[in-house]
């Protein structure tokens, strides 16, 4: 008789990989289909309108993603969306501000120094977005005791006085 093979076993990764994939593949998707907008737009609205449409309408989607999808969650609303919207503006800060730095210490950086600044800058903000997405706008909700906790055992209320009418 032969001795068969153990059967492969799935190897599962981490789930904190698997949602920064997630979050990888939803955002950069939402973030092509906006490059596209633009494109589309470009000829007939003013850039600036239409990147700022764009922008909002992407963020919107890409939030919506990222709590079904990236991170599985079940909380929702405005509040998520401006907390959302908040990480983009801190990104888009850092990534502007790691050009403006590039463009101090060298006046006339070549394109391919230029997008190698700009897409570092941009995989760390993604990073970063990807934490505090994960940390803070989308953690879950702690569950709070049913019974809030004392310092020490709970005292019987005092006993009120019987009276008895005769």
């Amino acid at each position: 008789m032969t001795a068969r093979a153990p059967l492969p076993t799935q190897r599962t990764s981490s789930p904190l990989v698997m949602a920064f994939v997630r979050f990888v593949v939803c955002g950069g998707g939402v973030g092509l289909a906006a490059g596209g907008a633009l494109v589309l737009l470009g000829d007939r609205v003013p850039l600036v309108l239409s990147n700022a449409v764009v922008t909002v309408v992407s963020t919107v989607i890409a939030t919506e993603l990222h709590s079904r999808i990236t991170f599985r969650s079940e909380r929702g609303g405005w509040r998520i969306h401006l907390r959302s919207g908040l990480t983009v503006v801190v990104s888009y800060a850092f990534t502007t501000a790691a050009l403006l730095v590039l463009h101090a210490v060298q006046s006339a950086p070549s394109a391919l120094v230029e997008q190698t600044v700009y897409l570092s800058a941009s995989a760390v903000a993604g990073a970063g977005r990807f934490a505090l997405l994960r940390l803070v706008v989308f953690a879950p909700a702690t569950a709070r005791p049913a019974v809030p906790a004392t310092a020490g055992p709970i005292a019987p209320a005092p006993a009120k006085p019987v009276v008895v009418a005769a």
